[in-house]
């Protein structure tokens, strides 16, 4: 099974999604971190992602590629990350057969009712079940 971890920014939440999937999912799960900008795929392959790639195009052009896409739901919200994610990154993201699993986090304007604000470590536990449930 092959899982993107797409972040931007610094890379802090990516960092810690792919920590914590490093630590709970076999060694044969490769991880493929995917960042707007070198320094957020640097912080996620130095929390164990496999391989890395950065910028549009390797976001375009790995995203059909991966079984399994996670991250901030921001991911799929054109010039989200402060103008990071690109419509077409947003589009490529969305358009993917890849099952998503996404935190609720948005600093886009953008309100998701009827989900209750949960501290970033609770989500990413969250998000652990749910990929491991997926993966079986």
């Amino acid at each position: 099974m092959r899982i993107a971890v797409i972040d931007g920014q610094g890379g802090g939440i990516g960092k810690h999604i792919t920590e914590r999937l490093r630590r709970e999912l076999s060694e044969q799960v490769e991880l493929l971190a995917l960042g707007t900008n070198s320094l957020a795929t640097s912080a996620m392959l130095r929390a164990g992602a496999n391989e890395g790639a950065t910028g549009e195009n390797a976001v375009i052009f790995n995203a059909s590629r991966v079984d399994l896409i996670v991250g901030p739901i921001s991911i799929v919200f054109p010039n989200a990350m402060l103008g990071e994610l690109s419509p077409k990154m947003a589009e490529a993201i969305a358009s993917s057969p890849a099952r998503k699993v996404l935190l609720p986090l948005s600093r886009a304007g953008i309100d998701i009712v009827g989900l209750k604000s949960e501290p970033l470590p609770h989500l990413i536990e969250e998000l652990v079940k749910r990929v491991k449930e997926l993966i079986r």
